[in-house]
């Protein structure tokens, strides 16, 4: 009997294609969609998001096409509560979040999983651009970057537990986006040439703090933008407003261009400076995952990524704590942003990572 699978569908080319490489593969395959949030209960017209009609149809088409069963799952209660709710209280906190990795940590792989464990399957699909294999000689499973480096998911992948890997496949590690597109088309698929989406889903039009306010009710008070000496340059519209790097925006006529260094949620402050402020060596992580190792013993090399599209950059990292990394860099890097993901990379395999909470 074949082995039987959920593919997380989400009406992405993506998805789909792996979806058919896994039941050209012979897995006994079920299509799911999520159901994250409903669009009048955050404020958006109802083609704007990845809940959309449009991307259930299009997932629904595709396996129809692939001869699988489809469902629709609502986990809207779940994402409020462990993605959304993260996100505008770490705006309000004047940190900047990452939604797409709570995302994968609280729904793709803890719900969804344990809904597919309900439906008989063993193991979940994705179409993520990153690969998973089984070290021989440790026998832990290695989280490792998608083989096309334009497209590389495994930033946003590195709380993915040993059980989670064990019981995931990511089908398109050695895949191109146009490859991708390809076998699409030649299979018919709807969605063949769909556009990628390039934003968070439930803020599409990129406005973060429209967001924070329509969803929390709060009109958040001004305050005062002040220099590194704490001279203050003007008045700010409140701190979910920026974030750490921002240069535009501010509405400030200065001589010269500066950028926001931090927040200071507690006085209400934004402080500004210029670019050169904005390279560090150091930073503390909390809420950690470690993959490759079950600790970190002493000091470890490894390569870091402070964001998604941040180059990886040679680092010295130890673990003071259980939950605690601490990394130096061997350079200083730019802007980086609390409440954003360090992920730890050796070679072409993630080490693990953590949530930044000190610079």
């Amino acid at each position: 009997m074949a082995e039987k699978i959920l593919v997380a569908m989400s009406g992405g080319v993506d998805s789909a294609v792996a979806a058919m490489l896994m039941k050209q593969s012979g897995y006994d395959c079920i299509g799911v969609t999520m159901k994250l949030f409903g669009n009048d209960e955050i404020g958006l017209q109802k083609e704007h998001s990845c809940c959309s009609l449009e991307d259930v149809e299009d997932a629904r088409s595709v396996a129809h096409r692939l001869g699988i069963p489809y469902y629709v799952f609502n986990f809207s209660d779940r994402f409020e509560e462990t993605v959304i709710r993260r996100f505008v209280e770490a705006y309000e906190h004047g940190r900047t979040p990452n939604p797409c990795i709570d995302c994968n940590r609280y729904l793709k792989f803890d719900a969804l999983y344990r809904r597919a464990l309900e439906l008989g399957c063993d193991k979940i699909v994705t179409g993520h651009y990153a690969g998973i294999e089984k070290d021989p000689q440790s026998g832990r499973f290695r989280l490792l970057c998608g083989d096309d480096p334009a497209k590389d998911q495994s930033y946003v992948l590195w709380t993915l537990t040993q059980d989670q890997l064990a019981h995931t496949v990511f089908p398109l590690q050695h895949f191109t986006k146009e490859r991708v597109r390809q076998l699409a088309e030649e299979n018919g698929f709807l969605n063949a040439h769909k556009h990628d989406s390039q934003d968070i889903c439930f803020v599409p039009d990129g406005d973060y703090a429209a967001f924070v306010e329509h969803y929390t009710g709060k009109n958040y008070p001004c305050g005062n933008f002040v220099d590194l000496d704490g001279k203050i340059l003007g008045r700010h519209k409140g701190i979910v407003h920026y974030t750490v790097g921002q240069r535009r925006g501010l509405g400030l006529a200065l001589p010269a261009p500066l950028y926001v260094a931090s927040i200071d949620p507690v006085s209400n402050e934004v402080v500004l400076a210029p670019d050169d402020a904005l390279f560090s060596r150091e930073l503390t992580a909390k809420d950690i995952n470690l993959i490759s190792l079950p600790q970190i013993d002493g000091e470890i090399r490894l390569q870091a990524k402070v964001r998604y599209r941040h180059t990886p950059a040679w680092a010295t990292v130890t673990q003071p704590e259980p939950d605690t990394l601490r990394v130096v860099f061997d350079e200083p890097q730019r802007a980086i942003t609390k409440g954003q993901s360090v992920v730890l990379y050796d070679g072409n395999a993630v080490f693990g990572g953590g949530i930044i909470t000190e610079i």
